[in-house]
């Protein structure tokens, strides 16, 4: 997470966010791509509202670099015809059925209505998956469980064993350290708050898959959007893009 010089772009890059052309065929609204990069729009909880000098909105985070380089990484590294420019959706958007991978950034500030909470467990139900990314120690992950706890109020969230496939689907992600913001990168002070240690968690359905990605005290987003940034580790960047790879993958076959 840093400091946001850029409001008025982003603004204006929240009002035109539209969803990637579609074709229509017989009837039916369908990418026009195998994967878009989906982000999550969501309402932030005033409780967590941000410190003066930040602007724009959470869900934007590290917006459109960050998918804008992904989006190069995976064409580039795997066969998946992957658009090339990134996209979002509301919760209760007509079109959230279209995107079956969605990513959700700084979600320790989100807040889901009752609305929102039965249609991302439909989502999810349905065969969606969530990434969630860039939240930090003991406060925001109070924030995001408040939400989380009633989208699925019967399934535990717990910690993604080394042995699990969203971890050997393509590459194997042995060592997993803590990928910090371009901050943290660039003064070796890794953690925020009180988040020292990464965490790799997820949710699991009845049937066993995997449907929430918990990227905890770790900021993905930052890797990806400053890849191009020689202050930035590439070893860390390389390491981010894979896990995003990993989590496609295992998202479009399970």
């Amino acid at each position: 997470m840093k400091r946001d010089t850029g409001r008025p772009f982003r603004l204006a890059l929240a009002a035109a966010f539209a969803l990637v052309p579609l074709l229509v065929v017989a009837d039916v609204r369908i990418p026009a791509r195998e994967f878009e990069f989906t982000r999550l729009i969501y309402n932030e909880n005033p409780a967590f509202a941000r410190s003066w000098g930040f602007g724009s909105y959470r869900w934007l985070t590290d917006a459109p670099e960050a998918e804008t380089h992904l989006l190069q990484g995976i064409k580039r590294l795997t066969r998946i015809d992957a658009a090339s420019e990134g996209t979002a959706v509301r919760l209760d958007d007509d079109a959230l059925f279209e995107h079956p991978f969605l990513y959700a950034v700084e979600v320790g500030g989100w807040i889901l209505s009752d609305a929102e909470v039965v249609r991302l467990r439909e989502f999810l139900d349905r065969g969606g998956f969530l990434v969630v990314d860039d939240f930090h120690g003991t406060r925001e992950w109070e924030g995001f469980m408040h939400s989380m706890r009633r989208v699925y109020p019967d399934r535990p969230v717990t910690e993604i064993k080394e042995s699990d496939e969203v971890f050997h689907v393509l590459y194997e992600l042995i060592e997993r350290p803590q990928i910090p913001s371009i901050y943290g990168a660039i003064t070796g002070r890794t953690w925020e708050q009180d988040g020292y240690t990464p965490h790799w968690r997820g949710i699991y359905d009845e049937k066993g898959r995997l449907t929430v990605i918990i990227n905890f005290n770790m900021d993905l987003g930052d890797a990806w959007e400053h890849a191009d940034n020689p202050q930035y580790p590439q070893p860390l960047t390389a390491l981010a893009y894979r896990f995003a790879i990993n989590y496609l993958l295992y998202s479009m076959t399970h």
